[in-house]
C-alpha cells in the first residue's frame, strides 16, 4: 500500500471538509473521524514491518505519518475549543483565548530545543527520535489523550505532530481574537474577511498554479506552509473556491505544451509593462 498516497488523498478530503460547511462542529467531526481512519490503516500496515532501511522508518515516522497525526491533534483541539467557548460577553470570550495561547507558548518553550531542532531543518537526532528502537527514550512532555504503543510510535513523533497542530492552532485562535476585536463574526475567520471586497476573476487553473508555485518555491512561511495552508489562505483572500484543486494540478502536469499558462501570462505583462515605462 501506498502510505504517502493516503497521506495526500487525505489532505485533499480534508479540504472538501472545510469547504462543505460552515458548521465547524460537524467538520472538526468529521475531520477527527478521517484522520482515525488514516492512522488506523497504517497502524496495520507498520505495527507488525521491518523497515527495509533507517531512513524510511525516519521517512515514515517524522513525515508521512505526521499528516494526519497532525490534523487529527489540530481538528481535536479546534473541536475542544469550540465547544467550551463563552456564548456571550466578550471580554470572557477574549480571556479564554488568550488563555488558551498561553497554555500553547508555555508547550513551546518547554520544547524550545526540539522545535528549533526540527525549525532549522536538522537530522543528527532523527534516527534517535524517529525510529521505533529508541521508544524507551521519551520526550519530556506527556500526552493526555494519546496513547502511545512501541510498535506504532516512536520516542519524538507524537511530540513532532503536537508541535505541528498547535503552530497551526495559533495561527486559529490569533484570527479568532481579531475577528472579536474586529466584531466579525466566526464565518469571517473561516471564508474569508466579511469586508473584504476582492474577487479573483481569473480561473481554477490559474489560481492553482499560483498555490503550487508559491509552495514549491518555499516563500511562505520559509518553506514550512503546506499546499493546504497556502491553498485555504488564496481561497479566503479572493473569494474563491478552488474545488479539486489537487486534481486540477494533476491535469496542469499532463499538459504537454506551456505547462504553466497562467504563470507565464503573468511574467509576460509584467515584463511588458516594465518594458513600456523604460521608454
Amino acid at each position: 500500500m501506498d502510505l504517502k498516497l493516503q497521506s495526500e488523498t487525505l489532505i485533499k478530503d480534508l479540504s472538501n471538509i472545510d469547504l462543505s460547511s460552515n458548521d465547524i462542529i460537524r467538520q472538526t467531526n468529521m475531520a477527527v473521524s478521517l484522520c482515525r481512519d488514516v492512522l488506523s490503516i497504517f497502524k496495520k500496515e507498520i505495527s507488525n514491518k521491518e523497515f527495509s532501511t533507517v531512513d524510511l522508518e525516519i521517512e515514515f515516522f517524522k513525515h508521512t505519518k505526521q499528516i494526519p497525526l497532525q490534523y487529527l491533534i489540530y481538528y481535536s483541539q479546534i473541536r475542544s475549543f469550540e465547544l467550551q467557548f463563552p456564548r456571550a460577553i466578550l471580554s470572557n470570550q477574549q480571556d479564554y483565548i488568550t488563555s488558551k495561547m498561553s497554555k500553547l507558548n508555555r508547550f513551546f518553550r518547554y520544547n524550545i530545543d526540539f522545535a528549533h531542532y526540527i525549525e532549522s531543518g536538522q537530522e543528527h537526532l532523527d534516527q534517535q527520535y524517529f525510529t521505533r528502537s529508541h521508544f524507551n527514550i521519551l520526550p519530556i512532555t506527556h500526552s493526555k489523550f494519546y496513547y502511545l504503543e512501541p510498535e506504532f510510535n516512536t520516542s519524538h513523533d507524537m511530540l513532532l505532530g503536537k508541535l505541528l497542530a498547535y503552530k497551526s492552532l495559533i495561527r486559529y485562535l490569533q484570527q479568532r481574537l481579531v475577528a472579536l476585536e474586529q466584531g466579525d463574526s466566526h464565518n469571517s475567520i473561516r471564508n474569508g474577511n466579511a469586508h473584504n471586497s476582492l474577487k479573483w476573476t481569473s480561473s481554477k487553473t490559474g489560481m492553482t498554479e499560483l498555490v503550487y508555485a508559491l509552495y514549491h518555491a518555499g516563500v511562505v512561511n520559509n518553506g514550512k506552509a503546506d499546499i493546504k495552508e497556502i491553498a485555504q489562505a488564496l481561497q479566503r483572500t479572493f473569494n474563491f473556491d478552488l474545488g479539486d484543486y489537487y486534481r486540477t494540478y494533476t491535469e496542469i502536469r499532463a499538459r504537454k505544451k506551456s505547462r504553466v499558462k497562467f504563470l507565464d501570462e503573468l511574467s509576460t505583462r509584467l515584463i511588458s509593462r516594465l518594458d513600456q515605462e523604460d521608454e
